[in-house]
């Protein structure tokens, strides 16, 4: 029986969420931070002078945190120039298996990291971050061309449930050779070692898979100019264009706030669980598994309800929920384990949902001609916020004196995000995008 060409590309979009997934859980949320600050810590302690690549003086244990928002900040830069190239190149397939490789090479890279070398640390995570970001930029830009508007959130959301399931995978792995390291006789920086280096091939053998069964549409727009410099004219169109596109930039300004809200309490969670609760790094590690695992579930989940009355509700919900999640934070008295793991489990089924269905939604309101562009400000969007909440966490952890306060006050991005979400005409939206491309059509 002949397989539907869109659904084969579709099987094949879902499997870069496998792929890059085990940078996002073994990489960044569970052994980079910890591993790079000891390393940091090492070179401090033999009297090095711990600096931003030579030019800021920073503390040993804040180097990490530094080099993330210096990443991010890179981020925003690049990925709109991504986005638009990805739009005006001949393969967009190309762009994307350009920056996932230059991204995995740099994980890879990590093997290396070890002794004081923490300068060779920040610079592999940095490329690599921004590598990341800029390949899903390209990889996100193939939804509305692989999928009807009616399979989006479908779509998004087993791609998603996917990611989860290959990041768990990778890291039950990882985090047995961590915990079983004696036994087998190696040490603990060699086992962290050889996690970073299995993140790193896990993503550059699954992205062969989407590489593969993807395929290139021609270029809407085309000039007799280099590329990049096509790249960068492109994204200044973009700019100016979103304004004839109101819906998608109210969503643009709506995402920005509640996910700012999501990554911050999903980034300072574990500080928390540890400082606020006293809660043990085990308990910890396995909260991170219960948010992966119940994630699956999640998604689909969500994605089903999202069919019976619309992406926009459920998303709405979703941060109501979030919400509830803040105040049961606020209420747990220290040394609740089981409290924990159940509000653990409560995150990860609204995590997962209400991310994928985010990016669906989305979806309905890019111009069809334009993908890569409007991607690029939606991850953009995304990775602004991730600078954003931290700092007013800090903020008010350091004029309140109280963790508590701090992450019962992140309620302020849900309820902007949510006020703003409800703003969307997800239908004029839609139209809006119609219309253009009716017109454009004509002329």
């Amino acid at each position: 029986m002949r397989v539907d060409p869109r659904r084969r590309e579709q099987r094949g979009w879902y499997w870069y969420d496998w792929a890059a997934s085990a940078f996002s859980t073994t990489v960044v949320t569970v052994f980079l931070g910890p591993y790079l600050t000891s390393i940091a810590q090492a070179a401090q302690d033999a009297g090095q002078r711990i600096t931003l690549f030579g030019v800021v003086p920073v503390n040993a244990e804040s180097y990490y945190p530094y080099i993330v928002s210096l990443s991010v900040a890179l981020q925003i830069l690049v990925m709109p120039i991504v986005g638009a190239l990805a739009d005006v190149v001949k393969s967009r397939r190309l762009v994307m298996g350009i920056a996932a490789y230059i991204g995995a090479i740099a994980v890879m890279g990590l093997w290396f990291l070890e002794g004081t070398a923490y300068q060779v640390g920040g610079l592999l995570f940095v490329i690599a971050n921004v590598a990341f970001g800029s390949a899903i930029v390209a990889y996100n830009s193939f939804l509305p061309e692989i999928a009807e508007p009616h399979e989006r959130d479908r779509v998004s959301s087993i791609a998603w449930a996917m990611g989860y399931v290959g990041g768990l995978l990778l890291l039950f792995v990882n985090l047995g050779l961590y915990l079983g390291h004696e036994s087998i006789g190696i040490s603990e920086d060699t086992a962290v070692r050889l996690a970073l280096l299995s993140a790193g091939g896990w993503w550059a053998i699954f992205t062969i898979i989407p590489l593969k069964r993807l395929r290139d549409r021609p270029p809407h727009h085309s000039s007799g100019s280099p590329v990049l410099v096509s790249g960068f004219r492109q994204l200044s169109h973009t700019l100016r264009d979103l304004r004839a596109y109101p819906q998608a930039l109210l969503f643009l300004v709506a995402f920005f706030f509640y996910n700012d809200g999501i990554q911050t309490v999903i980034g300072l969670s574990a500080t928390y669980a540890d400082i606020e609760l006293g809660l043990d790094t085990t308990t910890i590690i396995s909260a991170v598994i219960v948010v992966q695992v119940v994630g699956i579930a999640g998604a689909l989940l969500l994605a089903r309800w999202a069919r019976a009355i619309g992406a926009k509700r459920v998303v709405l919900a979703s941060i109501v929920l979030w919400s509830v999640v803040l105040i049961v934070a606020y209420l747990l008295p220290a040394g609740s384990t089981i409290a924990f793991m159940i509000l653990a489990a409560f995150i990860g089924f609204v995590l997962g949902g209400s991310q994928a269905l985010s990016r669906s939604l989305f979806a309905q309101l890019v111009p069809r001609d334009r993908e890569g562009e409007y991607f690029s400000l939606f991850e953009v969007s995304g990775s602004a916020s991730a600078v954003l909440g931290p700092l007013v966490f800090g903020l008010t952890l350091q004029f309140a004196g109280s963790y508590r306060l701090a992450i019962l006050f992140l309620a302020v991005f849900f309820v902007i995000g949510g006020v703003l979400l409800a703003r969307v005409d997800v239908r004029a939206g839609m139209a809006q995008v119609a219309d253009t491309s009716a017109r454009r059509t004509l002329t």
